[in-house]
């Protein structure tokens, strides 16, 4: 699946990262109908991609794997570095310098273009300055209703920066105020904001509304000013994956999220738009009938609504958009056809010769009838001395009599007498029963005083007389 998506804010290029390791990087400039990535990279070797996000000022952006370390790479895919990792033996999670463990999410600072958020596994948020990757600024701890550590699922800043809101495993959602001086006390706390997994939260324009999204198939509009009950709670959104986000349109007049594909249900993955004034829906928008959306994002240039989908097979990126409304991006690439090939592409392998090249580069003249000659010499091939059947010859003892030296002298002596194939083993046992009774030897004797007549056990059990 298509997990993680970040469109720059001129809307000319596009980062998507997958489950399969990779992020690609596709220009819509440099794109043909074809719409190949030019660049493709994994981060992190075998941890999925979980969050991708633009600088501010878009010259480099932020890739969250499933790794404990976040990396920075420049606009053109070159790596500028990675945050540290923290030490994990450490208890309070304060002293550690990074993160401990995997990562779940991050986001670029919208204003700041030094400072960027994480959250993580090990039951933190952390900020960063990108110009120190060894350690981090602050270290958020989400409130707990007992001590422990409970991942933080995903992460988001105000819309200008003053204030980041964790969703944490246990499904509460809690919001703190940056300001002087401020702890890991959060200064908004809904207790039981989902049933469970939240997957994504976003902050609106105007700072009054928050949107969360869950695996438990809602999508919840709060007021920041009264967080006790929800405005308006949308049911029936299946969500199986734990990046699907929820976001606004540019003028914020609609609120749209992407739904996951059901076992049982024949219906395909949608686009749900709802009002954001009167909280209804709007209107469902197909997508794909096998695969299931995760990331959504309406650029607010290029007037087109991007929509990352997939499942464990494959996955892709869907751009929607509107040939008389939408501006660049999709419409660029959309009409440019790919470059026809012309005579000009053919080339030819030429057969190189080269007689006198070195025995190192020389092309070997086949060996095989050699080797087949030398396997049925015996010395070349070093053949062991086959067995002897019947009588023994030139030193070497036959077998009708044992192989082996010790074997045939015993026989020879007749030490060794092999009768037990004629012999019947009951009547052989029987052949001492009269001396055992005569003169008893090892067990009668001990039980001569005690026990002079021998009793035998009589059997209980119903089974064995059966």
């Amino acid at each position: 699946i298509v997990s993680a998506l970040a469109v720059d804010h001129t809307g000319s290029r596009v980062l998507t990262g997958s489950y399969d390791y990779s992020v690609r990087m596709y220009d819509f400039q440099g794109m043909t109908s074809q719409l190949r990535s030019f660049r493709q990279l994994e981060p992190s070797e075998g941890h999925q991609v979980r969050s991708l996000s633009w600088s501010p000022t878009s010259d480099r952006f932020l890739c969250v794997t499933g790794s404990a370390q976040a990396k920075i790479y420049d606009r053109d895919g070159l790596t500028l570095g990675e945050f540290v990792k923290g030490d994990m033996y450490l208890r309070d999670l304060k002293n550690t310098k990074g993160h401990i463990s995997g990562l779940t999410c991050g986001e670029w600072h919208p204003k700041e273009k030094h400072t960027i958020l994480t959250s993580s596994e090990d039951g933190s948020l952390r900020i960063w300055d990108v110009n120190d990757f060894k350690s981090q600024k602050q270290v958020v701890k989400p409130k707990l209703a007992k001590p422990g550590r409970v991942p933080v699922t995903t992460c988001a800043w105000g819309f200008d920066g003053k204030c980041i809101a964790g969703g944490v495993g246990d499904g509460s959602i809690q919001v703190w105020n940056l300001k002087p001086g401020w702890g890991s006390r959060p200064d908004l706390y809904v207790d039981k904001g989902h049933e469970e997994d939240i997957t994504d939260l976003k902050f609106s324009a105007d700072g009054n509304t928050l949107l969360s999204r869950s695996t438990d198939a809602t999508l919840k509009v709060w007021d920041l000013r009264k967080m006790k009950t929800p405005l308006q709670v949308f049911k029936d959104l299946p969500n199986n994956y734990a990046q699907t986000n929820v976001a606004f349109s540019p003028d914020e007049r609609l609120i749209f999220t992407g739904t996951s594909i059901e076992r049982d249900s024949d219906s395909g993955s949608l686009l749900c738009f709802f009002d954001k004034q009167k909280l209804e829906l709007v209107s469902k928008v197909g997508v794909s009938p096998k695969h299931s959306v995760i990331r959504c994002a309406w650029h607010q240039r290029l007037n087109q609504v991007f929509a990352t989908t997939g499942d464990k097979k494959e996955g892709g990126t869907h751009i929607l958009y509107d040939p008389a409304s939408s501006e660049r991006g999709a419409l660029v690439c959309v009409a440019r056809a790919p470059r026809q090939k012309s005579l000009d592409d053919f080339e030819a392998k030429p057969v190189i010769h080269n007689p006198h090249a070195l025995p190192l580069f020389r092309d070997e003249p086949s060996r095989k009838r050699q080797r087949e000659k030398a396997r049925k010499d015996p010395l070349k091939s070093q053949r062991p001395d086959l067995p002897v059947t019947g009588p023994g010859f030139g030193g070497r003892v036959g077998s009708t009599k044992g192989s082996l030296l010790t074997q045939y002298l015993l026989k020879e002596g007749g030490m060794i007498k092999e009768t037990w194939m004629e012999e019947d083993p009951r009547e052989a046992i029987l052949k001492y029963a009269d001396i055992a009774a005569k003169d008893p030897k090892f067990i009668a004797p001990a039980y001569a005083e005690t026990q002079p007549e021998t009793v035998f056990a009589k059997s209980d059990s119903e089974e064995e007389d059966k």
